[in-house]
């Protein structure tokens, strides 16, 4: 491998875009992703909150919009860090190598991980809406709309309150209904 961890005892800050970048996912969505990607993933890290960090190719994702995910890479301007665990930490629930670091697990394929990522994107929020919508919790316009509640009229979803990926997790308890989800609830007589 052309780079490994340093020797450390504890969490260390690595500057992305330097041996790799990194594509950090929220837990719902990277879970899936991980799932679909099976043995094609390479290593990845979780942190204590369930974040998912894939290292990619350096310039390999920059330009991804997906919800919930995000590209460390160095830009023009700025650095960016990410928290890598000494390698033989490969069990929670600290920040570890969810699946370790190995000559057969280093860089995951940007192109297969962005397929399983905006899979995973599709079947956890539903369609991505045209242009930008209002978060309902802070009232400010959002790139990332995630869908918290479906109002349905008749036999059609109606409308659709979003939320930006901050305030999202205020209505976890609530789940919106997609067009699918909508359409297969009714043909199956769940309503």
């Amino acid at each position: 491998m052309p780079w490994k961890p340093p020797p450390s005892v504890d969490v260390e800050a690595l500057p992305a875009g330097k041996w790799w970048d990194a594509v950090r996912a929220a837990s719902t969505i990277g879970e899936r992703a991980l799932k679909a990607l099976g043995d094609e993933t390479g290593a990845v890290i979780q942190d204590k909150y369930g974040t998912l960090y894939w290292l990619v190719e350096i310039g390999t994702a920059t330009s991804w919009h997906l919800r919930q995910v995000r590209i460390l890479t160095e830009l023009a301007d700025e650095i960016t860090y990410l928290g890598v665990p000494p390698a033989s930490w490969t069990r929670g629930p600290k920040t570890h190598w969810r699946v370790p670091l190995s000559a057969g697990h280093y860089l995951t394929d940007a192109w297969k991980l962005w397929e399983a990522l905006a899979e995973a994107d599709r079947a956890e929020y539903g369609r991505m809406p045209k242009g930008r919508q209002l978060c309902y919790h802070c009232q400010l316009p959002t790139d990332e709309p995630i869908p918290v509640d479906a109002e349905d009229s008749g036999s059609d979803v109606g409308k659709v309150t979003y939320a930006c990926p901050p305030h999202a997790p205020l209505y976890s308890k609530r789940r919106a209904r997609t067009l699918a989800s909508a359409t297969a609830t009714e043909h199956e007589g769940r309503r």
